[in-house]
């Protein structure tokens, strides 16, 4: 007979996985289905190796940026090719590795994955399937700890991402522009510094080790903005998997002459 608590705790042994009556298993499936498909979606995006860049406006998918593969368009490796052409080896694995180690790494992720697909627990008053429950003290899950330096990286890609949504206020004769694509970037490097910024790391960076505010006035006011910025880490993890994903879709349906990017200047 499973049990929900420990008996020498004075607590009820019970059978049933968990007394609770509503849906509480449809949060994990959500997350489950929801992450799952972003997963496919940008796996086969970033082999397909094609329809990534916009040479008319610059416009480059994040997926694909910085594109350093001997493969790349020219004018899209704005830092050099220098990686073999290689079709297991996608145009931007200079910096995927990091981006993924960065997510998973992240707490509010840990959170997401652990609960659905290892359902440790899958919920609030509802035993998990597992017999042990060793944390994040074992390997490969004691790698965790190595969050804080995936978050340096993640600083470091989120100004390269900076760098091409300001080249993505290019015209077609070269000067100033500005089309519909120029502001899907933006929007998306946007929220990608909201995401990055509001890690948990990052806040603890900026005043963990402050024992005294009142003499660190400037560390103290960027503590305080990245708390707020904090408060909405998760819905800025799952937003941001939205504008990655619409970036990239954007950038692929222009390349490939769907629909033509509508301009708003030149």
């Amino acid at each position: 007979m499973s049990t929900t608590a420990d008996a020498s705790a004075g607590r009820a042994q019970i059978s049933a996985r968990t007394l609770r009556t509503d849906r509480w298993w449809l949060p994990p499936l959500w997350t489950v289905i929801g992450l799952s498909a972003w997963v496919i979606y940008a796996t086969v995006r970033v082999f397909l190796q094609n329809n990534y860049w916009v040479p008319e406006y610059h416009y480059l998918t994040p997926f694909y940026s910085p594109c350093v593969s001997l493969g790349c368009d020219p004018e899209a490796a704005m830092f050099g090719r220098f990686l073999p052409d290689w079709p297991i080896l996608p145009f931007g694995a200079l910096t995927l590795p990091f981006l993924l180690l960065f997510r998973m790494t992240c707490y509010y992720y840990r959170k997401a994955y652990y609960r659905s697909f290892w359902q440790s627990p899958p919920a609030c008053a509802v035993a998990e399937p597992h017999s042990r429950y060793t944390g994040e003290t074992r390997f490969p899950l004691l790698g965790q700890n190595l969050h804080r330096y995936f978050f340096y990286f993640a600083v470091i890609i989120s100004v390269v991402n900076t760098i091409d949504a300001i080249l993505a206020f290019h015209g077609e004769d070269g000067g100033f522009g500005i089309g519909l694509g120029t502001l899907v970037l933006l929007g998306n490097v946007i929220m990608l510094w909201a995401y990055t910024l509001s890690c948990h790391s990052c806040r603890s960076i900026m005043g963990g080790r402050l024992n005294h505010f009142s003499q660190h006035p400037v560390r103290y006011w960027f503590w305080t903005q990245i708390t707020k910025l904090n408060a909405k880490h998760q819905e800025l993890a799952w937003t941001t998997l939205g504008t990655l994903a619409l970036t990239d879709f954007y950038v692929m349906a222009v390349a490939a002459g769907w629909f033509a990017d509508p301009r708003i200047v030149n």
